[in-house]
């Protein structure tokens, strides 16, 4: 019977690429869509929550989101995330990932729209609500990381298998350019039916009654579409999320420090709401996007170790770029130069460590833990985005008291903050050692479970690829 089973992953793994392998890429790419979409999109919304329901008359600024109910806001999804990843993927294990997987498209669904639902009588409890129905939303999300990974992995053939795995979490550029241009096409559209005027002019009639329907539409979008190796694939994914959702949550401030976005008080809301997708479907577009098909381009030519080891370095490089003369950049006229860079770290997060932190798990564990020790790693890596957004929005603050926004405390400034992403990324192309080189090996090698016998995996297949 194990030598029949076995026969049947080998047909697996040596079958030509037919037209059920691009299906499956669709169904687990869509959950991974509507993924990134649910989480990067609070982004694009939290400067108007604050102008809507934060609003203080006679203030020189429009009103923003108290530092508490900011952190909660933008982090209560990855802590739902991390509960998720944990559960589903060793539910997953248990019951079967199809099953399991249904399961967690239909919560990621109906708590989409539960959040363009958020109700209360008073900030404080549509925010309550709004985070509520968010961490649920997480809690499904976070069972499509384990989920999909695993069932991409173990549908794929040998030969194509890193780029079918890495092309269901490229279409997590697809969700962040999408929460981009909904943001953009919404914003848009509001602004010419309900023309307003910039806060400074106006600051009442700058937040009309309408745009509450704004950030409403865009949330509820989303419903529309073992050992050495544990530790080296879940610490990798926790350092990379640091840096990766602390970029992808807060661009929006470093890009208005840098003066590439105006201050607040120059703009009406809608027209804020409307720079700050601008800029960020930029970047995306540019160097998001791109950067994961070409790890589907180029991860089975390179390899899994190569391409995460190199966007470590890279991004650690350009970090430290934009840190060291940070006071050159935020002079008017330099931000052209901090905006490609900034790009470019994006780039090397995606063709490196952000797809191959999801690719890995799903290959190097024996099949009965693999969608748990993945649960596992991706939680580690949620983690990470809860340390990156909740630590980024207080560490980032200037560190002069007269100069942080209305009531945080002083950090330590944008440029020493980003000292510390550059070491977190240093710190993952060390751990990227933990894990061995999966690229053209066979999983069943991979994990020892090759009944012939065979030593647990070739001789080619070490950490360091010789």
């Amino acid at each position: 019977m194990a030598r029949e089973q076995l026969e049947v992953l080998t047909a697996l793994d040596a079958a030509k690429t037919q037209w059920y392998h691009f299906t499956a890429i669709v169904i687990a790419g869509m959950g991974f869509f509507t993924d990134a979409y649910d989480l990067f999109c609070i982004s694009l919304v939290t400067k108007l929550l604050g102008r809507i329901y934060y609003y203080r008359e006679g203030a020189d600024a429009p009103g923003s989101l108290p530092p508490n109910v900011a952190a909660a806001v933008n982090g209560v999804a990855f802590c739902g995330t991390l509960s998720g990843q944990l559960f589903f993927g060793w539910l997953g294990d248990r019951m079967g990932r199809k099953r399991v997987y249904g399961m967690t498209l239909m919560c990621m669904v109906l708590c989409s729209i539960a959040s363009g639902l958020s109700f209360g009588s008073t900030p404080g409890s549509v925010m309550a609500t709004l985070c509520f129905f968010r961490f649920w939303l997480g809690f499904g999300i976070g069972g499509d990381y384990p989920l999909s990974a695993t069932i991409m992995s173990e549908y794929a053939n040998k030969k194509t298998r890193g780029a079918f795995i890495a092309a269901v979490f490229a279409m997590q550029g697809f969700g962040i350019l999408t929460g981009g241009v909904v943001t953009l096409i919404v914003s848009a559209a509001f602004r010419a039916a309900f023309p307003t005027q910039a806060y400074q002019d106006a600051p009442l009639a700058s937040t009309p009654a309408q745009a509450d329907f704004v950030w409403r539409f865009i949330l509820m979008f989303g419903a529309v579409p073992a050992g050495l190796h544990l530790l080296g694939t879940a610490t990798c994914w926790f350092l990379l999320d640091i840096a990766f959702y602390s970029q992808n949550l807060f661009q929006k401030d470093i890009f208005t420090a840098i003066n590439w976005i105006p201050k607040a008080k120059t703009m009406s809301a809608l027209e804020e709401v409307h720079r700050i997708a601008r800029a960020q479907t930029l970047i995306a577009l540019c160097g998001t996007v791109p950067g994961y098909w070409f790890t589907v381009a180029l991860i089975d030519r390179i390899g899994r170790f190569w391409i995460q080891l190199g966007g470590f370095f890279f991004m650690a490089v350009f970090m430290l770029g934009l840190a060291f003369p940070y006071h050159h950049w935020t002079t008017p006229g330099n931000h052209i130069g901090f905006v490609v860079l900034y790009a470019l770290t994006f780039f090397f997060a995606n063709f490196g460590p952000n797809s191959t932190t999801f690719i890995v798990p799903a290959e190097i564990f024996p099949a009965r833990l693999r969608s748990t020790c993945h649960g596992i790693s991706a939680a580690a890596g949620k983690l990470g985005a809860i340390v990156g957004s909740f630590g980024f929005l207080y560490l980032a603050q200037n560190k002069d008291p007269a100069k942080v926004d209305h009531g945080y405390k002083a950090g330590i400034g944008v440029r020493n903050s980003l000292f510390i992403l550059a070491a977190c990324n240093f710190l993952g192309m060390g751990f990227t050692f933990c894990a061995p080189e999966s690229n053209g090996i066979s999983l069943e090698e991979l994990s020892g479970e090759n009944d012939d016998g065979e030593a647990a995996a070739p001789a080619h297949a070490r950490t360091v690829p010789v």
